[in-house]
Parts: C-alpha cells; sequence; structure tokens
C-alpha cells in the first residue's frame, strides 16, 4: 500500500484557515476506475483509495503509517506568504485619504 501524507491547503472558495492544521494520510489508487455500461457511474473495487485518515501532527501520521507497514510519502505544505496589508478595505473610503478615490 502506498500512501501520502500532507498538510491539506485552504478552500478557494474561502479566504480562512479552517481544516488545514490537521495532516491527513491519504492511500493511492490501486486499481483504474470503471464506467458502468447501463448506468455511466464511475466505479472501483479499490475501496483504500476512500480512506481518509486525519492526524493532529505529521510525526503522528508518520509513526501510524510505519507501524502499520504503509509505505507513506511526505509532502511539506508550502507556506503562505502574508499579504494583508494594514488599513484594509475600509481604507479606501476614509476621509482624511491623501489621493483622490475614483472607480
Amino acid at each position: 500500500m502506498r500512501a501520502r501524507i500532507y498538510q491539506p491547503a485552504k478552500t478557494a472558495m474561502s479566504s480562512g484557515m479552517a481544516k488545514t492544521h490537521t495532516w491527513v494520510l491519504d492511500f493511492a489508487q490501486a486499481s483504474a476506475r470503471e464506467v458502468d455500461p447501463l448506468m455511466g457511474w464511475t466505479s472501483s473495487d479499490d475501496t483504500q483509495s476512500q480512506v481518509r485518515m486525519r492526524f493532529k501532527t505529521k510525526e503522528a501520521a508518520v509513526e501510524y503509517a510505519r507501524e502499520n507497514g504503509i509505505s507513506a510519502e511526505v509532502q511539506e505544505p508550502k507556506k503562505r506568504k502574508p499579504n494583508i496589508r494594514p488599513g484594509g478595505y475600509g481604507e479606501n473610503f476614509a476621509t482624511g485619504r491623501r489621493g483622490a478615490w475614483t472607480h
């Protein structure tokens, strides 16, 4: 069994960092998916690819994989650059603004 240990990125639908502080162990697909000719549904006989385990730390995930004989590849997260500028959106409408506000 091959697995991947990673820290999930934030969703594209929000600017929050929820669900990004845990580590996830995902199993790789062992067999290809097939399309059912009658219904058109996609299916697979590989149930391990449906398993997703969450851990509080990277060390806990690696330890679990080692104890259970799972060959796991650890992917280190790419850290976000802090792109929040001081003042924020409300500064655009401040009365003491130096430049003219045009839209």
